[in-house]
């Protein structure tokens, strides 16, 4: 206290006052009482003459949590706008004051107190970091490693896991917070921390290594701390505290793994550095829009803590040890160190780059297999696994499994995908990966046409992944070739797909009837349309379920219909067509799907077609036929995103893999019409 106020009591005094105003303040807005008063007079906190004297005498004395939080927001917002004028000494002593408090009062039960003191104190460090000198920078980071390593409790090390997250999230420009300061500042700061503290870049590059011993700090400290503590929370219930620390240690494991590593891509393009990727192995991440995916490229200095040190091997088991101790305990899968550790090994499966040496892709392939050989029990057997979810089980392990197929998928080749899953021995199983997926999307399908809900639950947002993964594997490469698939993995895509068509035909026929209540955006359907009577129409209503669809894929499906089924439809109908769709994400995942086993999914919609029009024909002024016009509006947008081709430009066109089949062969010579003006356009030439 004397260090404080240098003996005036004076000061003491004027502080307490200020102390009890603010309890004060704080006790009315949890009352909601006089909510103004309050607020004015938390605002005069920051205007205090003697600010951060006064925060700190709150931060130690004061008994209301909520106080010493507004005093450590109130530390940040005058230190950020004052920092210009501070001394030296003033900004290393604000950095060491909250490192302290946060590791001396690491057993306080207000946590959220010492989590905010643990922001500002990383917020500060950054604003500071051009103007500290390297040694003051050890000197504070040597604090937090003790903290991190255990030394002062297993209490002070989850802050100091805590600390270390908070700056990570600071110094990256995407997580930071806003200090005023120009973008220059917050890359400078970016890229020293990554250089220095997150990794080194290697020696071939040509760049002195200021540290060796700085290499991987901070995730070698995470795993240090995790290592640490892995027996007793092993061994140990669910609560102890070192299972929070561990999680903290996972936590912050993921969150360097998310890092935006610029240095070792600037790196490679100064050594010029070959590309390490085989052609199975792809170096191109998939850009899918219905998922994140974040690639992992850390660069080779990272390979010996990641790939050779048998660190995903440890991490996997503990998951698994910990996934078998608490099989019977229905919330652990969704507890912060379950959800920690699944995050850490699906960021892992999207490692990529040059962290993999020059092998043909073997040391990456391997990496695969041994992910796959973790996540395998999330999703197999997935009938049991569905059934389970069914009756209470959590779906967060499903799904994070199906994430990780999805990471894995996008950075192979559909035949190295196929085979990582026969390569696995702890596997009883011939079946390929692909096979594993069909099973897997069949299993998501059915459950999802079994839920009669219309929210967007645990099947649905699984079977938008996993068609996002069936995406990534058939969608041709950059060279213009098609996706080489193994004839296991063709039956599989014409397994997944005709389970697919009849999902979509049930949801058409259960719409028929259904208006909606509204709320959700509007849809092309042709429920709701006001029909003629049928017995009164010359041609059969088919015609009014074209309606709603894209040029393109309208005059291809005339062409279809005319040519392989044999039912012309009038050119009445062109003066009906409007342009209100355009090409869905999901009905493209259709197509590629389709497209992978066409010998087998053209017939199948050939005779689903013949038996929906002789429904129409043989019902004609006897029943209803809306319930089949549904049907037919969901086949025909379904065959039109396989038969059409995807590229840009207003000319329709068959696509390439479609006029390779018996189907196309037979209808290319009746494809195209010349125009009078030159040029060609889609159309059949009995329409013209």
């Amino acid at each position: 206290m004397q260090n404080f106020f240098n003996g005036r009591t004076d000061d003491l005094v004027q502080i307490q006052s200020t102390m009890q105003a603010i309890e004060h303040a704080c006790s009315e807005i949890q009352m909601h009482a006089n909510p103004a008063i309050a607020e004015a007079t938390l605002l005069s906190l920051r205007q205090s003459p003697q600010l951060y004297q006064t925060c700190k005498f709150i931060l130690e004395n004061s008994q209301v949590a909520i106080a010493r939080f507004q005093a450590a927001a109130a530390i940040r917002d005058a230190a950020i706008r004052e920092w210009g004028i501070l001394s030296a000494d003033d900004k290393r002593s604000l950095v060491s004051f909250c490192l302290c408090f946060v590791i001396q009062h690491a057993s306080s039960p207000d946590a959220y107190v010492q989590v905010k003191v643990s922001a500002v104190g990383a917020q500060l460090m950054k604003r500071g970091w051009p103007d500290f000198m390297e040694s003051e920078k050890e000197a504070f980071l040597s604090e937090v490693k003790m903290a991190v390593l255990g030394n002062h409790g297993v209490a002070a090390q989850f802050f100091g896991i805590n600390f270390l997250e908070s700056m990570v999230s600071e110094f990256s420009p995407v997580t930071s917070t806003d200090m005023g300061l120009p973008r220059e500042f917050h890359e400078q700061c970016r890229a020293s921390l990554e250089l220095h503290y997150l990794k080194v870049l290697p020696i071939a590059v040509g760049i002195l290594l200021p540290d060796e011993h700085r290499i991987f700090k901070f995730y070698s400290w995470a795993q240090e701390a995790a290592f640490g503590v892995t027996r007793k929370v092993v061994e140990c219930d669910s609560t102890v505290v070192e299972v929070k620390v561990c999680a903290a240690a996972l936590r912050l494991m993921l969150q360097i793994m998310t890092w935006d590593f610029q240095l070792n891509k600037n790196a490679v393009e100064r050594v010029k550095s070959i590309n390490v990727f085989s052609s199975g192995v792809r170096n191109d991440a998939m850009l899918l829009k219905k998922s994140e995916f974040i690639l992992v490229q850390p660069g080779p200095s990272w390979r010996d803590v990641l790939i050779s040190s048998g660190h995903i091997g440890w991490l996997l088991g503990l998951y698994g040890a910990l996934r078998q101790k608490f099989s019977c305990e229905a919330y652990w899968l969704d507890s912060p160190i379950a959800v920690s550790a699944r995050n850490l090994i699906i960021q892992l499966c999207s490692l990529a780059g040059t962290i993999f040496p020059s092998d043909n892709g073997q040391m990456q392939e391997r990496h695969l297999v041994q992910m796959l050989s973790g996540i395998i029990p999330w999703i197999h057997p997935p009938d049991i696994i569905s059934a389970a979810i069914e009756h209470g089980k959590s779906e967060s392990e499903l799904l994070d499994g199906c994430r990780a197929l999805l990471y894995i998928a996008s950075l192979t080749s559909p035949m190295v995908f196929d085979k990582l899953l026969k390569s696995l021995r702890s596997v009883a199983c011939s079946l390929g990966t692909l096979s594993l997926l069909s099973s897997l999307t069949c299993e998501v399908v059915k459950a999802r046409m079994a839920d009669n809900t219309e929210e967007e639950t645990w099947n649905w947002i699984a079977r938008d992944i996993l068609l996002d993964t069936w995406t990534a594997i058939l969608q041709p490469p950059d060279n213009g070739k098609d996706a080489e698939l193994p004839p296991d993995g063709i039956r599989a895509s014409a397994s997944v797909f005709n389970l697919i068509v009849e999902s979509e035909l049930k949801v058409a026929a259960a719409s028929a009837f259904d208006d909606g209540d509204g709320s959700e955006p509007p849809q092309a359907s042709i429920s709701g349309i006001e029909l003629l009577s049928p017995s009164s129409l010359e041609q059969p209503p088919v015609f009014l379920v074209f309606s709603s669809l894209s040029l393109s894929l309208f005059l291809i499906i005339i062409i279809f219909l005319t040519s392989v089924l044999g039912f012309f439809l009038p050119p009445i109908i062109l003066l009906l067509y409007c342009l209100i769709s355009a090409m869905d994400e999901r009905l493209s995942s259709y197509a590629l799907l389709a497209r992978a086993a066409i010998d087998v999914t053209i017939p199948l919609l050939t005779q689903l077609f013949s038996e929906r029009f002789t429904l129409l024909h043989h019902g004609r002024g006897t029943s209803d036929p809306t319930c089949t016009l549904e049907e037919l509006y969901s086949l025909l947008l379904i065959t039109g995103h396989i038969l059409a081709d995807e590229g840009e430009g207003e000319t329709p066109l068959l696509h390439p893999k479609v006029c390779r089949t018996e189907f196309g062969y037979r209808n290319q010579s009746s494809i195209f019409q010349s125009s009078t003006n030159g040029g060609s356009y889609l159309v059949p030439r009995s329409m013209v």
